[in-house]
């Protein structure tokens, strides 16, 4: 019984996180008053990349092709520590809250090693900025984590799921969690999906050597990643409570109210993209600190028990 629902969380995954990624798209096309590409395009284009021969520097070592089959691995791996189909992860017992954060950081690793591997300029760039980037990222994603383990008493992803009692460290956790997921995600303010200014790329410019099979793995990992975040806020902010019984109505509901979760975060990404512009690289660091305190707002209020 494991194991089926490791292999359809996985499935569940592979299959709904482009669509995530295109759903946003088409919402702040909308919000501009565009018509903007199909809801469906980032399938379009994992269909494209995956029929496409790759090109490969001559100065690529193992590391340039081993780096996209960690990263889809890494994040897959992940993908089975949180609990979607059900209250409990498929394997809780091999890791939890603060495992992600190491498991994120081995595919941003060997991401950022390939990247310089090519002996490009721009991806040892894009490699600077984003190490940049997850300095500030992982001290305020670990304080999210310890405030949420001293709120539920574990750092098991399960354990606070089905929680109702919402409180204050909650929600600045919350709060917190979806401002490190717009660094994680590259999105704007922190950086910018949509361009190809190599001056302002960050992880565009470590991928720009990769094409074909290699840059869909990358792809995929990345929508899959986004997916993984939009849950875990979901479950600190949106908690979901476990069903009593299994009537036609009741579990309609709940599949409507845990997709409604998903999309609601989903808006609130659209809306800051289209509501404000890139900052600098350097004013990055404000706005991570700025994760960084409310983080450390979530522990205390954790402490004080509020």
């Amino acid at each position: 019984m494991k194991i089926l629902m490791i292999i359809l969380q996985l499935i569940l995954f592979i299959a709904a996180a482009p669509f995530l990624s295109g759903l946003i798209a088409k919402i702040k096309n909308n919000i501009r008053l565009r018509q903007g590409p199909s809801i469906f395009q980032p399938y379009y284009n994992l269909a494209k990349l995956f029929s496409k021969g790759e090109v490969v520097s001559q100065t690529a070592s193992w590391i340039f092709w081993v780096a996209p089959f960690v990263l889809i691995s890494s994040t897959l791996a992940a993908a089975v520590l949180i609990p979607v189909l059900i209250l409990a992860s498929p394997m809780h017992q091999m890791g939890d809250f603060l495992a992600l954060v190491f498991i994120f950081s081995l595919g941003r690793f060997f991401l950022a090693l390939a990247a310089l591997d090519t002996g490009s300029s721009f991806g040892g760039m894009g490699s600077s900025r984003e190490m940049f980037i997850s300095s500030l990222v992982e001290p305020a994603l670990c304080l999210v984590v310890f405030s949420i383990s001293l709120q539920f008493n574990s750092t098991d992803i399960s354990a606070f799921s089905g929680m109702h009692a919402l409180s204050v460290s909650c929600i600045v956790s919350a709060i917190a969690l979806f401002l490190i997921t717009i660094a994680e995600t590259s999105r704007v303010p922190v950086d910018n999906q949509e361009t190809h200014l190599e001056l302002t790329m960050v992880h565009e410019a470590m991928i720009l050597e990769y094409s074909g099979r290699s840059l869909a793995i990358i792809e995929m990992a990345a929508y899959i990643k986004q997916m993984i975040l939009f849950f875990l806020i979901a479950q600190i902010i949106f908690p979901i409570a476990a069903l009593e019984t299994v009537e036609p109505a009741q579990t309609i509901f709940w599949l409507l109210w845990y997709l409604a979760r998903i999309i609601i975060i989903a808006i609130s990404v659209a809306l800051v993209e289209v509501s404000v512009a890139k900052m600098r690289l350097f004013r990055v660091a404000d706005f991570l600190g700025f994760a960084f305190v409310l983080g450390i707002i979530a522990v205390v209020c954790a402490i004080l028990g509020v």
